[in-house]
């Protein structure tokens, strides 16, 4: 029988060499795991609430926390001071990148500013107008209309508009009668009878969806001063979206509520 005599001490060293092996492999991999995670949070920080601050101060605080500040729109407002920050976004407390740009709308204070009228004047001259009253152009369409081209016929918000949102006034402005219309202003088509409404619309290839039915209660009986309210007729439009006033294109669906 053979007997084989094995080293302890030999085996006793292997093992501790392994052990030590795998003791630095883990620091490694610790320390790999621990420097990604700093530099991943390194380079986020969280939105600082930026609404009421001075646009200047904001893009100071912005700065240094590596973000970007972009001023996106700017629209009156009644409450907050001219130069101050309305809304942001992201919102306060969200978490970023450094160098993520923070979108924000300013405010121009109270409106002050008077709509001037530019209806029946000159594109250009109305433009010229609207820019020394303080205000931009804002979307200009495009209608065959008989009139003579170039001449604005309709604009939004009205002349001498209160309260309004963007120191922005939309044109509709007279084309050649040979020239495609890129758009049209929503008429008021309440109390029309529904396909004198649909067709009005179709004339000019604007769509409407199925129609909306709802009851209509007759009005009561004015006395005194109080002037008689005419009740609507069953079939006539007592709603309509988008409401009148507004810019449309043969992309748009218009949707009618009608009188049972």
């Amino acid at each position: 029988m053979r007997i084989t005599l094995v080293n302890t001490d030999a085996i006793t060293r292997i093992f501790r060499i392994a052990s030590l092996v795998m003791l630095l492999v883990a620091v490694c991999l610790l320390s790999a795991i621990l420097t990604m995670q700093f530099a991943i949070h390194g380079a986020e920080v969280q939105v600082p609430e930026l609404k009421g601050m001075t646009t200047a101060d904001a893009r100071s605080v912005a700065a240094g926390l590596g973000l970007t500040l972009d001023v996106d729109n700017r629209y009156y407002s009644a409450d907050v001071a001219a130069g101050h920050i309305l809304s942001q976004s992201p919102a306060a407390g969200t978490v970023v990148r450094r160098e993520w740009r923070v979108r924000v709308a300013e405010s121009l204070g109270a409106q002050r500013v008077d709509v001037p009228d530019t209806v029946g004047a000159n594109e250009r001259v109305a433009e010229l107008e609207l820019r020394r009253a303080g205000l931009q152009v804002g979307d200009v369409a495009y209608l065959a209309s008989g009139a003579a081209e170039g001449t604005v016929l309709a604009q939004d918000p009205p002349p001498h508009a209160q309260g309004i949102e963007q120191p922005s006034v939309s044109l509709l402005v007279a084309a050649p009668e040979d020239e495609t219309p890129d758009g049209y202003v929503m008429p008021d088509l309440t109390r029309l009878p529904l396909a004198s409404a649909i067709a009005a619309l179709r004339n000019v290839g604007i769509k409407t969806a199925p129609p909306a039915y709802v009851s209509e209660a007759v009005p009561a009986v004015g006395t005194g001063d109080t002037p008689v309210k005419l009740p609507v007729k069953p079939g006539d439009v007592v709603a309509q979206s988008p409401s009148a006033g507004t810019r449309v294109d043969q992309t748009t669906m218009v949707t009618l509520t009608v009188a049972r």
